[in-house]
């Protein structure tokens, strides 16, 4: 009696607040039907998919492969500043949305976990914040987008072997080398961490991101990592440029 009265309240809550903060998609705007979540079913199926995942040489690898030694490489979707798509990039780190984040990687693990490229991938690791920006921002948005791929994949995420030791300036309003000297020498690994992964015999990591521009701060992060020992594969949720 108690557990239906309280069910009760529960969807009256709900109907509550749908009827006064009605839930709007992240991309066109209109308003969200009851089954749908953060991204109308519409704005969904239109998603611009980049299928890098299944092209060995993709333009993710390739723009990779110039600053680093990188196994593989894959964005889901097609990411541009005249796109109402970046909304979703925008609103996960900036907005809050931190469930849309791990959706996302959700979607994108799914992707991952189907293709041979990413099969030896053993762990996941997100590329992290400052302890400094994450208490500002409240999550890491690659953490969460981390978390999703990591479910999808059934690979563990690994947390504790990245650290971001210096605090640098945000890269979205950077361009070119810029971006690059702004995160230079910006991250570690922890030794005992990486000897701790090693003994069990993980070496194969797969690094993430929010988006793939420039490629500059998945090169920092790869650095180091390759420096302990590790090969290293990358995912992101955008990719911007054609």
């Amino acid at each position: 009696m108690c557990g239906s009265f309280l069910s009760s309240l529960h969807e009256s809550f709900l109907g509550l607040r749908e009827l006064f903060f009605p839930r709007r998609c992240v991309v066109c705007g209109r308003f969200l039907s009851a089954g749908e979540t953060d991204i109308c079913e519409s704005c969904l199926e239109e998603l611009p998919l980049t299928y890098q995942w299944d092209i060995v040489q993709n333009a993710a690898f390739e723009r990779l492969a110039r600053r680093f030694e990188v196994e593989a490489a894959a964005s889901l979707f097609f990411f541009g500043s005249e796109s109402d798509y970046r909304k979703i990039i925008y609103g996960i780190k900036y907005g809050g949305r931190r469930k849309l984040a791990r959706r996302m990687g959700r979607l994108l693990g799914l992707k991952l976990a189907g293709s041979r490229e990413f099969r030896r991938c053993q762990a996941v690791v997100p590329v992290p914040l400052h302890p400094l920006r994450r208490w500002k921002r409240g999550y890491n948005q690659a953490e969460e987008i981390a978390r999703g791929i990591a479910d999808a994949m059934g690979l563990p995420l690994e947390t504790r072997l990245l650290r971001r030791h210096r605090y640098t300036r945000t890269q979205t309003r950077l361009r070119g080398e810029a971006k690059t000297k702004n995160v230079q020498g910006a991250f570690r690994t922890d030794p005992q961490r990486a000897a701790l992964l090693q003994a069990d015999s993980i070496r194969y990591l797969l690094l993430i991101d929010d988006v793939l521009t420039t490629g500059s701060t998945l090169a920092a992060c790869a650095d180091p990592l390759r420096d302990a020992g590790f090969h290293i594969s990358a995912a992101t949720l955008g990719f911007a440029g054609g």
